[in-house]
């Protein structure tokens, strides 16, 4: 080993999994070279931060499995986002996973970059055994009130599933979903399954607001997803609401259509 450049161990030591880490330690020991162990420390900490993730990623999955191990076939998780906007839709999404499914970085989509989100719903969808987003326009959502119509949403993603669920997890408070369901408080960041859903619900929804950007500008939802920023509010008064601004929101109640 010794005669190998330190350009070729620095290659080993940074492919090296967990059951060959200790050998390969060893067998360099001897090499004085600073570089040598400062690959060799590398390595030790990336192999000690992909041992924390598995067990975070074991620990995510946790609830599917107890329901899957109590005799359920489909556990799907649900979440939504949207809900506290001004305009464009509320947008809920399902999944659904095998048992051992691993997603390195699953999070809850709020803690995340928009870059990581779209590099994870791309996973998500790869490595999902199904996947559902549905979307309730913001006419229903004036009509049914809010909490109905995310509830409506829900519906909707759990029915677009190829395989009805014989338990449904779902972020937040209890919800009638027509199916066994267990609310989890903060379950977009513990529970894999709605930690997914709150993903892709929220890239596909902020992909539907840069379309709406483009049909009704001005009001800068490719920026704001619809929320209530300063800018946004501007707008509105300047403006008047758009047609896929909730006219049951305030200010867009109080003012003038666009």
């Amino acid at each position: 080993m010794h005669t190998r450049s330190l350009s070729e161990i620095t290659a080993l030591l940074g492919s090296v999994d967990e059951s060959g880490f200790a050998e390969l330690r060893d067998r360099l020991r001897g090499d004085a070279r600073v570089g040598v162990q400062r690959a060799i420390e590398r390595a030790g900490r990336r192999l000690a931060a992909e041992a924390t993730e598995r067990q975070r990623l074991r620990a995510l999955a946790a609830r599917e499995c107890a329901l899957l191990d109590a005799g359920a076939v489909v556990v799907a998780g649900v979440d939504e986002v949207g809900r506290g906007a001004l305009a464009g839709p509320v947008t809920a999404c399902a999944c659904v996973f095998e048992r051992d499914a691993g997603i390195p970085g699953l999070n809850d989509s709020k803690k995340l970059s928009p870059l990581t989100r779209t590099r994870l719903d791309v996973e998500i969808r790869r490595v999902a055994r199904d996947v559902s987003v549905a979307h309730v326009d913001p006419g229903s959502i004036d009509a049914l009130g809010i909490a109905e119509a995310t509830r409506h949403a829900m519906l909707q993603a759990l029915a677009g599933l190829g395989t009805p669920p014989d338990h449904v997890l779902v972020d937040g408070l209890p919800v009638r979903l027509g199916f066994p369901t267990t609310a989890v408080v903060a379950g977009d960041a513990t529970v894999r399954a709605i930690s997914a859903a709150s993903i892709v619900a929220k890239v596909a929804r902020d992909l539907l607001m840069v379309e709406l950007d483009e049909r009704y500008p001005g009001y800068g939802l490719a920026s704001n997803k619809g929320y209530g920023s300063a800018d946004h509010l501007e707008a509105i008064r300047r403006h008047g609401p758009s047609p896929v601004h909730r006219l049951s929101f305030s200010p867009c109640a109080t003012e003038p259509l666009f």
